[in-house]
């Protein structure tokens, strides 16, 4: 037998540290070649490293949630014979899948003093749990109603739930994102093998989940903090009256040719906005606040707050001016998509000069959305209403829809941001100019 170490690689970008966000191995647990030891998270991605041979769990360092620096050690392995010699000539390599931050500037806390573990001397063997193979035949009964769509889990526990016959799609994940571990897939074994229970009616609940705040929860969460904190929010709302907007998206999406997408109040509202800032350039810009210098932005890269099963994250439309109505909404839909599906690429996260957010449907009255720094201002929308409006003459049904939007206000006066707004009021409310040129 011979020890095998395995540490953080370099996985580039300039990236010095990385934060643990699983560990889905044990010690005493057997391991094949490939599969993942540790999943670790950087600014912009999850890393997953795996296992260079064959061999057993022998000691693992940091803890789920700790920061380590690059060349620590993570995993200690015992492998043998031909597998140690496989191991030495085959360098520990890392998987990357772009996991998405909610902002291109979001960086690791430094000062985290990296800590280890004492491996034992002798680790006591910890089997594996049995994988019944009879849990295939699961009455339909003891199943969840609802399965998951993307169920989250590593390689070797999609393995090991395969030999189990258990659907990942009905299994709860009490991993970082709600990943599937191991343990849940047993905890699924064994409540399915005591079948459906029985209501007994009212009774108190004094559970208390404890969940640790790590990952891309706690960049965000990080991040959020930091931009109340730094920047001097003030939001501004106003109606705008969508009424012809909507018969002319109506039209446009009944007539469109086969292959295009079909049109949301968004890809209109983008185009509004990359007219509108050509009046107010100083709405489309990042303000590097620890060097007192303002960058203005001739190209409007708009970032598309997208909610994802991990958190929120920032996709970024690159050059919206250059692009048609069509060009607008297929970019959404394909960014959003990989934001969900985790495979954005760096360049897709990083940029945006002026971020646009929507709840959708859930969008609500009035919203106080917070700047995605270093930009200084943020476009909210909110649900559209059917509401009566006086006509000069009488009241008529107009379908009204709320702008809530924030500002930097070191950088963007009250009066310039009202401007801003009804300047996109405008054009939204007499939607035949966005497709003007001027």
């Amino acid at each position: 037998m011979a020890e095998r170490v395995i540490t953080l690689p370099d996985v580039g970008e300039g990236v010095a540290e990385a934060e643990i966000v699983e560990v889905p191995v044990k010690i005493g647990d057997p391991v094949r070649e490939g599969e993942t030891l540790v999943s670790v998270m950087t600014d912009k991605a999850t890393v997953e490293i795996p296992s260079p041979a064959d061999g057993r769990v022998a000691w693992i360092g940091p803890e789920v949630g700790q920061k380590v620096a690059v060349g620590s050690e993570l995993v200690k392995l015992d492998v043998a014979g031909d597998n140690a010699a496989r191991a030495r000539k085959s360098p520990t390599t890392a998987s990357s899948t772009l996991a998405d931050t909610p902002s291109p500037a979001v960086t690791v806390p430094s000062g985290e003093e990296t800590t280890s573990k004492t491996p034992p001397s002798q680790p006591p063997p910890m089997p594996s749990p049995a994988r019944p193979r009879e849990a295939a035949r699961i009455p339909p009964q003891a199943m969840p109603a609802k399965p998951a769509d993307r169920p989250l889990a590593a390689p070797a526990i999609r393995a090991y739930a395969r030999d189990a016959g258990v659907d990942l799609r009905f299994v709860k994940g009490t991993g970082p994102a709600s990943r599937i571990l191991r343990e849940d897939v047993d905890a699924y074994l064994a409540t399915a093998a005591r079948g459906p229970v029985a209501p007994h009616g009212l009774a108190r609940n004094t559970g208390v989940e404890e969940i640790k705040i790590i990952g891309l929860r706690r960049r965000i969460a990080e991040r959020m903090q930091d931009t109340v904190r730094r920047i001097p929010h003030f939001s501004y709302v106003e109606e705008v009256d969508v009424t012809d907007l909507e018969a002319l998206r109506a039209d446009i999406n009944e007539t469109r040719r086969s292959g295009r997408p079909r049109l949301t109040v968004l890809p209109f509202l983008m185009r509004a906005m990359v007219t509108a800032l050509r009046d107010h350039p100083p709405l489309n810009a990042r303000y590097d606040d620890a060097n007192d210098t303002l960058y203005r932005y001739g190209g409007v890269h708009i970032g598309i707050a997208t909610q994802t099963s991990n958190g929120l994250v920032v996709p970024v439309v690159q050059h919206a001016e250059a692009l048609t109505i069509w060009d607008c909404a297929s970019e959404i839909a394909r960014l959003s998509e990989a934001a969900r599906s985790g495979i954005a690429k760096r360049e897709e996260l990083t940029g945006s000069t002026i971020t646009l957010t929507s709840l959708g449907a859930l969008g609500g009255i009035v919203s106080t959305p917070d700047i995605n720094a270093p930009e200084v201002a943020i476009i909210g929308v909110n649900k559209i209403a059917m509401r009566p409006v006086w006509r000069g003459a009488a009241f008529e049904p107009r379908k009204i829809m709320n702008l809530s939007s924030s500002f930097d206000h070191r950088i963007v006066d009250g009066w310039d941001a009202a401007q801003f707004i009804q300047t996109l009021r405008a054009l939204l409310e007499a939607p035949a100019k966005i497709f003007m040129e001027t």
